[in-house]
């Protein structure tokens, strides 16, 4: 009989194992505080043994733990559980940045600083007004563009000078930053005035602004970009950001677990 693609014929090919093992992890979840394996066996319809076996495999997997001879998820179920969070938060991000970016005309960015790297975690994707194309990694240009820039103004001394360490200032552009020192007087323009501008320092043809916001003790940032024939919009679609932060996404960046 010819096997396709793991399947039989039109039947998947199933494995009642892992099938049995799943019925026990959705009944653990059942129970806010954990349940004994008698009555995980009964609610899912195994045989004792089976049961007890099932539940020793998932326990030492790290998916179930016992605790007071009750079983209850274990990290590596809780873990699954968070990374699904994770990304159901950031598309809500996703969406928020969307109606942000059609209202104000503009690609819409929401980034952190996060275990010393610069992180994009969600962009707008509108093809009337595409985000910079991240040609050289965000990451080791963070003097280059607004949404660096911004984070790079909310660490301390020491964990800024250990960032310019690993990657020092270097041009990118004709009008990029070319000296540290000519970078850390631009930090303190964007600390005094809450806001980093750009003007086709990352990429050219284009500018940027980014603004700070809190997201528990972490460096954030919501930020945004035009063509460099609309600097003219660019501190009026700037302050009118801060007010859609202010009264909406601030309150969604709270959700990202960072």
């Amino acid at each position: 009989m010819a096997i396709v693609n793991g399947e039989s014929g039109s039947h998947p090919t199933l494995i009642g194992s892992v099938q049995r093992a799943l019925r026990l992890l959705e009944a653990v979840g059942a129970h806010a505080d954990g349940a004994p394996a008698k009555q995980l066996a009964r609610e899912t319809g195994l045989p004792l043994p089976t049961t007890y076996h099932l539940l020793r495999t998932l326990t030492h997997e790290g998916y179930l733990r016992r605790e007071n001879g009750v079983f209850v998820f274990g990290a590596a179920a809780e873990s699954i559980g968070q990374a699904g969070a994770r990304r159901r938060q950031r598309a809500h991000i996703s969406e928020a940045l969307a109606v942000a970016g059609r209202e104000l005309g503009a690609a819409v960015y929401f980034a952190v600083y996060r275990e010393g790297e610069v992180e994009v975690v969600a962009v707008t994707d509108d093809p009337a007004r595409p985000p910079v194309e991240e040609w050289v990694d965000f990451r080791t240009t963070a003097h280059a563009h607004a949404i660096g820039k911004c984070l790079l103004a909310q660490l301390d001394d020491a964990s800024r000078k250990e960032h310019l360490s690993r990657y020092p200032v270097q041009s990118i552009t004709p009008f990029s930053v070319r000296s540290e020192d000519d970078l850390l007087h631009r930090l303190d323009t964007v600390r005094r005035g809450h806001v980093a501008y750009e003007h086709q320092e990352y990429a050219l043809g284009t500018v940027c602004s980014a603004i700070p916001i809190q997201v528990g003790a972490a460096a954030a940032t919501l930020a945004i970009s035009l063509p460099a024939g609309e600097l003219c919009r660019l501190r009026t679609v700037t302050d009118r950001l801060r007010k859609m932060a202010e009264a909406t996404l601030t309150t969604l960046a709270f959700s990202i677990s960072i």
